[in-house]
């Protein structure tokens, strides 16, 4: 099969972002680097590029020239500039002073990517509920300021931090301890929390650890700020959920735009979220669990199928049954496994990604909707819910001991002119097959 580029790179010469974009290629960001403008947009025309990372030397108005030609796909754009040039410009949606590790380009290109993709979902799912004469009216995101959670003992440069996310109009809770942190937590919203590393990475990663296991605090974007030079697995530390991590010779100023900056991303995720929420009394939501109806699913399942073509990017569906094994056949006969089945619609909900749509098909059988999503992802992204609501113990009645569910999971990408009622089909199929 072959292999298409994900990542433009725009850059006179190799001098600077070279070894970014070998690094890129080797953790399956497949890069294509153009010398110039005409070059750029000629391949953009030509290949359903994700993103776009631009050298500092690149001319002003590119970024807005690359968001333009590559529509109606929404092209996220990085910017490497050590001359702050393209700090400020409107098109560009982060920018750092220096190439990255490729770990964390790579992961801050997957969140600039779900960020646009979430922001094209949201608009076809208000052309989906419009259809059905139901306007989804958005909250204002703005009308209080961004609050971060800064964990960790108090260090000068940790303190500089702090005032440079107050001076970028953010709220700042501090938290000396892991404890005091999932206290503040657990009391408090908040749209992204940066973790002191000090001298040892236990106690941030800790709590790291704490939140990725906790569905209301998934998907807070987390931020490790190192203290030291000491050598680190970079690549590590990001496959235990950190959003980002700022080197010690990272300008402080610099550090807390980039929190900033996925701050603003989750805030915009939540207010897609609550806006979906406000649709319960619509009558098109599951009412127990707000999740999609399976008519309201088919309805917006046909929607996504187009805009994937139009687009040209891959579309997936899961379908996710809870699993007939063990005592379950008994819990659901006395009634236990019913009571249950709308915690965990509202799990599934909560631990989707904002811009996947979920629905629930019947009782005990849900189905997701993953734009932009090749099938070995969804099926990874299934088996992540899966595995975090199979950490849930449910009652089971007095004098006995909790129950835990499990799920068979059906997946399938939709394939050239299949349409949107095959491709949910195919991936039913293949739950029946995985669960025989």
């Amino acid at each position: 099969m072959a292999i298409h580029p994900r990542v433009l790179v725009v850059a006179p010469d190799d001098d600077r972002l070279g070894p970014l974009c070998q690094g890129l290629d080797a953790l399956g960001w497949t890069t294509i680097t153009a010398r110039s403008e005409h070059a750029a947009l000629a391949a953009l025309a030509d290949l359903p590029l994700e993103a776009a990372v631009l050298d500092g030397r690149c001319p002003p108005g590119l970024a807005a020239a690359l968001q333009i030609a590559a529509r109606p796909r929404r092209l996220p754009v990085l910017a490497i500039d050590d001359t702050g040039d393209l700090h400020h410009d409107a098109a560009v949606d982060l920018s750092m002073s220096s190439p990255p590790h490729p770990a964390q380009a790579a992961l801050r290109l997957e969140h600039l990517i779900r960020a646009a993709i979430a922001e094209e979902e949201m608009t076809l799912r208000e052309a989906t509920f419009a259809a059905r004469g139901t306007s989804l009216v958005q909250p204002d995101a703005e009308q209080t300021p961004l609050r971060v959670l800064a964990a960790g003992r108090p260090d000068q440069r940790f303190l500089a931090l702090h005032n440079a996310l107050i001076a970028d109009g953010c709220e700042v809770v501090a938290a000396p301890t892991p404890y005091t942190a999932f206290d503040y937590l657990h009391e408090r919203s908040f749209d992204a929390a940066v973790l002191w590393g000090g001298e040892d990475h236990a106690p941030a990663q800790s709590i790291a650890s704490g939140m990725k296991r906790n569905t209301r605090l998934f998907h807070i974007p987390l931020v490790l700020y190192l203290s030291g030079r000491a050598e680190i697995d970079l690549g590590q530390l990001y496959g235990r959920g950190f959003a980002d991590v700022a080197a010690a010779d990272t300008p402080e100023d610099e550090t807390a735009r980039r929190i900033v900056a996925l701050a603003r991303t989750y805030r915009r995720h939540q207010v897609i979220r609550r806006t979906l929420e406000g649709a319960r009394s619509s009558g098109l939501t599951d009412a127990a669990t707000g999740l999609f109806t399976p008519s309201l699913f088919a309805a917006h399942l046909a929607r996504i199928s187009e805009a994937a073509i139009d687009r040209r990017r891959p579309l997936s569906v899961c379908v996710l049954r809870v699993a007939d094994s063990g005592d379950m056949a008994q819990m659901k006969a006395e009634g236990w496994l019913g009571r249950a089945l709308p915690q965990i619609g509202a799990m599934v909900s909560r631990l989707i990604r904002t811009e996947d749509t979920a629905a629930r098909l019947s009782s005990d059988v849900f189905a997701l909707a993953l734009p932009a999503t090749d099938a070995a992802a969804a099926r990874t992204a299934a088996e992540r819910i899966a595995a975090v609501i199979g950490c849930t113990a449910f009652d089971a009645g007095p004098g006995r001991s909790p129950f835990v569910v499990g799920f068979d999971i059906g997946t399938a990408e939709m394939g050239p002119g299949e349409s949107p009622a095959a491709l949910l089909e195919r991936a039913s199929t293949a739950l029946v097959q995985t669960a025989a």
